[in-house]
């Protein structure tokens, strides 16, 4: 059984359909599993355990010059590599008018559907196309945690039942061989981010229980944040070198822990099962947040959580019993 599945971005919601890909590996053994998505989380895809061929775009590009002589030379060469195959199931996780496109380019083998939620769910950005395109518009739960509504659709699209706890495939977190905390500090949104000054407070806490501290970045802003935050904790405080989304994760994976605001990079380290905090400045945790209550935590208050808040929460997810 060939299925197709089309999550293309961000990088958040990439991470919460890698669940629905476990899911389906249990239930059909046999299938193979292809998903489109932006070209630059397709190497994080090509990581998804279960995940037979990524087929990168890069619809973001190609909106901003759609008339140029690139653009079309790309898409040629999209539409054929999307044209490999044919399936038996294509499932739009994306719901929006982008991913239906890319459901109803698709080809289908003989017998085969396409399938695509029915409707929207609170908080989650929906449009119509994704449901006129579809051959079986599905009905979700209308309040859904973005890895639950992957799951749950995928489920009743392919005929089977969703078992057990989240498994995201990409790849269990180290154990000890790294005593650096991540501090994910950056977000697409600047009113998701944390008050320098409530990094610094956590980073000296976190040196003082004999941590590392890892300050990633993907922007010339986020690089500059990194710099002022090593500068304010010393030594123990390191800038990581700008790397590519694979890499990161691997270096991720044998860190001691992550904290960070509600971003793709948190969201990483919570499919590697990493003890994390997110932190959360709305209350949209329900939403994304992590669904591991043990090893994983979120943290709320408006306009941002106190650092005391964080901290506890870290210890929770950290300190046995």
């Amino acid at each position: 059984m060939n299925i197709l599945i089309v999550k293309l971005s961000s990088l958040g919601d990439v991470v919460h359909a890698m669940p629905a890909v476990q899911d389906i590996r249990a239930a059909l053994p046999d299938a193979r599993i292809d998903w489109v998505v932006e070209r630059g989380f397709a190497p994080l895809v090509a990581r998804c355990e279960g995940v037979r061929r990524p087929i990168p775009c890069d619809l973001r590009r190609w909106r901003k010059a759609p008339l140029a002589h690139s653009t079309r030379h790309e898409w040629r060469d999209f539409r054929n590599d999307l044209h490999r195959e044919r399936y038996d199931a294509v499932i739009d996780l994306q719901g929006l008018t982008k991913s239906a496109l890319v459901a109803h380019m698709a080809q289908l083998a003989p017998g085969g559907r396409r399938y695509a939620m029915a409707n929207r769910t609170e908080g989650s950005s929906y449009e119509a196309p994704t449901r006129w395109v579809a051959d079986v518009a599905i009905p979700v739960e209308a309040q859904s945690h973005a890895v639950q509504r992957s799951r749950a659709l995928c489920a009743s699209a392919l005929g089977y039942e969703v078992q057990g706890p989240p498994r995201f495939g990409l790849g269990a977190a180290g154990r000890g061989h790294d005593d650096t905390v991540v501090l994910v500090h950056g977000s697409s949104r600047e009113d998701k981010c944390w008050p320098e000054p409530h990094w610094i407070a956590l980073g000296r806490r976190l040196i003082g229980q004999g941590h590392r501290l890892g300050l990633p970045h993907g922007s010339d802003a986020e690089c500059a944040r990194s710099v002022r935050l090593a500068q304010a904790l010393g030594a123990r405080a390191e800038v990581w070198p700008r790397l590519s989304l694979d890499a990161l994760t691997e270096r991720m994976s044998h860190c001691a822990g992550a904290i960070g605001v509600d971003s793709g990079l948190s969201h990483i380290a919570v499919a590697l099962g990493l003890p994390h905090v997110q932190i959360y400045n709305f209350d949209t945790a329900w939403r994304t947040g992590p669904l591991d209550a043990v090893r994983q935590r979120s943290v709320y208050a408006a306009p941002a959580p106190e650092v005391d808040a964080v901290w506890e929460a870290w210890r929770a997810v950290t300190i046995p019993g």
